[in-house]
């Protein structure tokens, strides 16, 4: 292992900085170019079939089967003339990543040869074996029948030869086993109620549509230190490493100049973005060493989340062509920032009217009042149920840490928004809002212009803070499904604009002035939804005391914060909302239990090996020099001095014999919990054995490996180590 490891350094230091090469053409000369979006679908369909097929995504409505054989016909023409020979149905099963399989667009001639072929049954429908995913028992292996389903709302792709088509994943009883099935039905379901709610204020809106724009941090690594890091290669993190003397406390390395080996890379990833119509737009150093972000344009959020889905299987593949390896666990180094996926969230009108941002006129501030109060309202119902759409095995080491937003939800608002709830909740109810508009400030340095100041300050602590004209969930992982987050948000935003808009009906059919109704239902939401209003700091223990006391959920075990998906009033909103039935809420959190399980017992197993069979075999062998060292001292040298020194020695021996017998009594302990664990009837038991008893030896091994790592001579320690991971050269 060591000779591997130290041809691994020299390998990872002797790499040369790269030449960034710009793309010989223009950006938009190539944006789209292997996405079968309107453009494609103009040039390749007939007129008619065209016109149909927008009006049916326009209006999100189901095509005929004549319909799509006439769109499989011109996508599969599409498709071979840009090379492609297969085609798959691209879905989202509940393992937080993506499944394909590839079918190519070939069929028997009659006459002992193939034609290319591909129908719009084809296109439309497929069957997956859905045993084979994660399904919560909904599945059997002796029930395997699965359907997927072509989602016209996301267009078609091609990566490496192959025609993507998105689709839901269902099973032959029709629950869904995927994210795509309940996002697309959150969507539904707050288009609607949004819609209710906006017609308030313009009868003509006809749609409100939800947007995200998601920040996907991530780390690099040099592929031959990857390869000599068994724990990095199996679990996605660092189960053992002593923080490197320079880490990321300068605060150098956040927006630094990027390395041109890192630059490269990043142009090859933009560039193969743009090709699939991914608006990758901004790209930057992250806080942690080797940390860095990629955020794109807002999107509709079914279009964002399936863009993220393909960036994260793109971008390991990039990252493979420079060297690199991509790590996206949200911790994989201890003592560092951990990478989060910032979910940027907001909804806007058919008309263009964004409904978190400030109108001109008192109306329309009123309307943008009114939504952010629902949304307020909505996340201080289900705070539990954001913090559970967003928990998982591996987001568990982020939250709270090296600032990360804390494992309670709150909402930041600012200081001018925060006062005028509080005016309206004060003062005379008819009064009129108000908003300010952003203000210059003349800095009085003649070079620099006038700057434009927003009208509110950003909270980094806060798991969800108002920015603008949109909100900013904090919290979400960074190796997430995005769907799970903005299943949960829509859903309760949704919930809760219908029963804003069935409250100022009733008003208003009681007689009351409409306006007068929309501030009466504002202004009590604003007094219900107080406890989750915080705009402080989100870090302090204050704080945890604090929302305690104002009964927001403060649970810190990932498996019991999944109980919440069980939780009566959560299973009422997601039925009212039309989203998910008890069975499918079931499923799903036999799924996350499981889950966390697997993860957890994947990496106690690393650890246990990593332990038992490298680290300490290493450290006897420096032992064993020291010990013969003790010996060649006391013979060549006589009196108090050679004591003196070989007593020096020694307690450095009984140091490190101690913490190896630690590392193994611990690694007994930890095999004996887990089998335990293992032996628990239900998947909740299991999980929450594993959180209580397997978790906690883990890292007790890993101080004790730490301290070894300081002792054991560099050339006999058989890892890289955090100073070798964490600068790339």
């Amino acid at each position: 292992m060591s000779n591997l490891r130290f041809k691994s350094v020299e390998e990872a230091s002797s790499r040369k900085a790269v030449k960034v090469e710009l793309p010989k053409e223009r950006v938009d000369k190539y944006y789209a170019s292997q996405v079968f979006n309107r453009q494609k679908m103009f040039e390749y369909l007939p007129s008619e079939t065209y016109r149909a097929l927008v009006h049916a995504i326009d209006n999100k409505q189901p095509i005929s089967r004549k319909l799509a054989d006439s769109v499989a016909e011109g996508m599969k023409r599409w498709a071979i003339d840009c090379g492609a020979r297969h085609y798959t149905h691209w879905f989202h099963p509940l393992t937080d990543g993506t499944a394909e399989k590839h079918d190519a667009f070939i069929d028997h001639d009659g006459k002992g040869g193939v034609v290319e072929n591909f129908s719009g049954k084809l296109l439309v429908q497929q069957e997956p074996d859905a045993s084979s995913f994660p399904s919560g028992g909904i599945r059997n292996t002796f029930e395997a029948r699965g359907y997927s389903a072509w989602d016209i709302s996301s267009p078609a792709f091609i990566v490496d030869g192959t025609l993507c088509i998105p689709t839901i994943f269902i099973s032959y009883t029709g629950e869904s086993l995927d994210y795509k099935t309940p996002l697309l039905k959150a969507l539904n379901a707050v288009d609607k109620a949004a819609t209710r709610v906006a017609r308030f204020f313009d009868p003509e809106v006809n749609h409100v549509n939800s947007y995200l724009g998601w920040e996907q941090e991530y780390f690099l690594v040099d592929e031959a230190l990857y390869d000599a890091r068994p724990d990095l290669v199996m679990t996605g993190r660092t189960l053992m490493g002593h923080e490197s003397a320079k880490n990321q406390q300068l605060e150098d390395h956040y927006f630094g100049a990027i390395p041109s080996r890192v630059a490269a890379f990043m142009l090859d990833l933009e560039t193969e973005c743009h090709k699939l119509g991914i608006p990758a737009k901004t790209r930057h150093n992250e806080v942690a060493p080797n940390q860095f972000e990629l955020a794109p344009i807002y999107e509709e959020t079914n279009l964002a989340n399936d863009h993220n889905l393909l960036l994260m299987s793109l971008i390991a593949e990039v990252a493979r062509r420079h060297n690199f390896r991509v790590l996206l666990h949200e911790k994989p180094f201890a003592g560092i920032n951990g990478s989060g996926k910032h979910n940027n969230w907001s909804l806007g009108t058919d008309k263009g009217v964004l409904l978190f941002a400030p109108g001109k006129t008192p109306e329309q501030n009123l309307q943008f009042i009114a939504f952010v109060v629902n949304v307020m309202a909505a996340v201080h119902k289900h705070n539990a149920l954001m913090k559970a759409s967003i928990m998982s095995a591996t987001n568990a080491h982020r939250l709270g840490a090296n600032e990360a937003p804390p494992a309670i939800i709150s909402i930041f608002l600012g200081s001018q928004l925060s006062k005028i709830l509080k005016d309206i909740e004060n003062k005379d109810i008819d009064a009129e809002i108000i908003l300010a508009r952003k203000e210059g400030r003349d800095l009085k340095v003649a070079q620099i212009p006038e700057l434009i100041i927003d009208n509110t300050d950003r909270n980094r602590t806060s798991p969800f803070a108002f920015t603008g004209n949109r909100f900013e969930y904090r919290a979400v992982g960074s190796s997430a499904n995005c769907g799970a987050a903005m299943i949960a948000l829509n859903a309760a935003v949704a919930d809760q604009l219908n029963s804003f808009a069935d409250k100022v009906e009733a008003r208003v059919e009681a007689g009351e002035e409409k306006t007068h109704a929309i501030l009466s239902e504002v202004r009590s939401l604003i007094t219900e939804s107080k406890p989750i209003h915080f705009d402080g700091n989100g870090y302090s223990d204050e704080w945890k005391e604090e929302a305690a006391r104002r009964g927001l959920d403060t649970e810190t075990s990932a498996p019991k914060i999944f109980d919440v998906y069980q939780a009566p009033e959560t299973v009422e909103m997601f039925r009212r909302v039309g989203i998910y039935t008890p069975k499918e809420l079931q499923a799903r959190n036999e799924v996350k239990w499981e889950m966390y399980s697997k993860k957890l017992q994947i990496e106690s197993r690393v650890l246990g090996d990593l332990a038992i069979n490298h680290i300490i075999p290493a450290a006897t062998r420096y032992e064993s020099l020291l010990l013969d060292n003790v010996y060649k001292i006391k013979e060549l040298f006589k009196g108090e001095k050679a004591d003196k020194i070989a007593r020096q020695e020694m307690a450095a021996i009984e140091q490190m014999a101690d913490h190896m017998a630690a590392i193994k009594s611990g690694v007994e302990t930890m095999v004996e919990h887990r089998h335990k664990a293992n032996r628990k009837k239900t998947e909740r038991e299991k999980a929450i054995a594993y959180h209580d008893t397997v978790a906690p030896v883990m890292e007790e091994i890993r101080q004790h490996i730490d301290a070894l790592e300081l002792m054991v001579d560099n050339e006999i320690w058989p890892l890289p180590k955090y100073r070798e991971l964490l600068f790339i050269r």
